[in-house]
């Protein structure tokens, strides 16, 4: 519900605050009063497009801040505000300012958003139908939702079964297309899953190998230093220790008694059986040059094949076995299809039959609308109209298999047409009250959906008169006496339990009124300005007084003036 709108520097307002309440709010005023303009400042205010003719003369700037209750909730408008990280209660205030270089900015709550993510949530809150708006209800998209919410039929079995062939779809499709790759796919599996197991990469083994390489590359070493030592020691053929051994001999031959030498005698021999045992162990041993070729060819063939997989070396077995297990999908391919297909099916049948009782539920709610909205039309001045609610099949879809179009001819022997096609524009908005009356009809508690799809009574009404403002403009155009009653009848029915504005022309639509406002122009020889001021009591019946018989108010409008409010 619009609570508050304010506005600064728009065309002729300099600066302006209204309070609006529930029910119906009425504005009227002399022709160029200003009463376009505040059409104009709330829909900037909700995302419509800017335009830097609307900053007042002599203004760089201005603004328009809409603020609305939320008095019940809207599972959209909630989705929506928290979508964009915007924090609410039961409020919410639109802000949109414009610059004169036709730069513009939008806020809700405070929070910079887009152009379109104003509008988006502006249409959430509030629906203006004017001669020239482009009302929702005119855009063929939203009839499926309208009729869908006036039926009261429950859509999750549809929903639930349509997401459930989807997603049978897709994976059809997807096998589909592996079947496609699968030739060449299949080769390429089927190489490398033979190079792995001819392969048998086992876990840990590539560190093994490479400390066994390392073990078997340093005893090759070890070994060339070995023989080294070994032809040092073997000296002109003739071992160290032998040398030593028999200089020890030599010296033994000294005649002396006791030999002097004897002590170093005994030490040389100690050193030439030391020397001896040095010799065995440094001799040149054979290395097992073959098993080191044989642990290298290894651990670089399965480096290799890690590199080529793009996988740690451990990993390799692991990778066979995925691979093996595609191959195996691929050459089972026939069977995995069959039972896609019988699944999709299953699915598709299970589909079709919940699409088609919605389908019998829609056909059945067309009517109820139809014989509701033709009920209404003689007293609003559309006798000769018709209206029509169009099914038509179309591919599955989250909303069934249904396309739904509304369809309106305004005169005896004219083809029926959608509703943007409506030339007149007092037409369009009497239709689109008459529309909205009828789909915002609140049903009763204890009616079973059901119940409520059977009499043409919806759920949308609740939602609808609750959480959303509607704006009506030129609905009374080229109408009078019981026709203009019964629009202002069906505008306070409509803004019953919610909130309707209405810019009229018309006494017997004012006298419906729960808040009327009074919108006039005041010039200066400097400057002009528009003015709005909540009417009451004797003000309000001297306006709709005015509106009944002109500039001069006669002790007659007065009467009738007091009889229309009273009624």
């Amino acid at each position: 519900m619009l609570t508050n709108l304010h506005i600064s520097n728009i065309v002729l307002i300099d600066k302006l605050n209204l309070e609006f309440g529930r029910g119906l709010n009425v504005l009227t005023g002399e022709t160029g009063a200003g009463k376009s303009i505040l059409l104009d400042a709330l829909a900037l205010a909700l995302g419509a497009r800017s335009d830097a003719g609307l900053i007042r003369h002599g203004c760089e700037s201005a603004q328009v801040i809409a603020e609305f209750q939320l008095p019940a909730i809207n599972p959209q408008l909630s989705a929506l505000l928290e979508e964009q990280g915007i924090e609410f209660e039961n409020m919410v205030a639109l802000r949109r300012t414009l610059s004169s270089d036709g730069k513009s900015k939008a806020w809700v709550n405070d929070v910079p958003v887009s152009v379109k993510t104003l509008k988006t949530i502006g249409d959430e809150l509030c629906e203006i139908h004017g001669q020239f708006e482009n009302h929702s209800l005119l855009d063929p998209a939203t009839h499926i939702a309208a009729l869908d919410e006036f039926g009261g039929y429950d859509l999750t079995p549809v929903r639930n079964a349509y997401a459930e062939l989807h997603a049978s779809e897709k994976k059809l499709k997807e096998l589909q297309e592996l079947l496609e790759r699968s030739a060449v796919e299949r080769d390429f599996l089927e190489h490398n899953v033979k190079e792995l197991i001819a392969l048998n990469p086992q876990p840990g083994e590539e560190e093994q190998l490479a400390a066994s390489r390392a073990a078997l590359m340093d005893a090759e070493k070890n070994a060339a230093i070995l023989a080294e030592a070994a032809a040092n020691l073997n000296q002109k053929g003739q071992g160290l220790d032998g040398q030593v051994f028999a200089v020890a001999h030599i010296l033994e031959r000294i005649k002396t008694a006791p030999n002097p030498y004897q002590p170093q005698i005994d030490r040389l021999y100690e050193i030439a059986e030391k020397l001896g045992e040095i010799s065995a162990a440094v001799a040149p041993h054979d290395t097992d040059t073959a098993s080191l070729e044989n642990i290298e060819a290894r651990l670089f063939a399965i480096r290799a094949s890690a590199r080529k997989h793009r996988v740690a070396a451990d990993e390799l077995p692991a990778k066979l076995q995925q691979m093996s297990q595609q191959l195996n999908a691929i050459d089972n391919h026939d069977a995995e299809l069959e039972k896609t297909k019988k699944d999709l099916a299953q699915k598709k049948s299970a589909f079709d039959g919940f699409a088609k009782k919605l389908t019998a539920a829609r056909t059945a709610a067309a009517a109820s609308l139809r014989d509701a909205i033709l009920a209404e039309l003689p007293d609003l001045k559309l006798k000769q109209a018709d209206f029509m609610v169009q099914i038509d099949p179309c591919a599955p879809a989250a909303l069934g298999a249904d396309t739904v179009i509304f369809l309106i001819t305004t005169n005896p022997g004219t083809p029926f047409a959608p509703l943007h096609k409506i030339a007149s524009g007092g037409e369009v908005a009497r239709l689109m009250l008459a529309l909205r009356v009828v789909l915002t009809r609140p049903s009763k508690p204890d009616q079973s959906p059901e119940a409520r799809s059977a009499k043409g009574e919806g759920r949308s009404g609740v939602r609808g008169t609750e959480t959303k403002t509607f704006v009506f403009d030129e609905v009374d155009t080229g109408i009078s006496g019981a026709t203009a009653s019964a629009v202002g009848a069906r505008l306070a029915r409509l803004a019953k339990g919610g909130q309707a504005l209405v810019i009229t022309h018309s006494a017997q639509v004012a006298g419906y009124g729960d808040t009327h406002f009074l919108i006039q122009k005041n010039a200066t020889s400097n400057t002009t300005t528009t003015s709005v001021s909540k009417l009451s009591g004797e003000a309000r019946t001297k306006e709709v007084a005015r509106i009944i018989s002109g500039a001069k108010i006669t002790s007659e409008s007065i009467a009738s003036a007091k009889t229309l409010i009273k009624n």
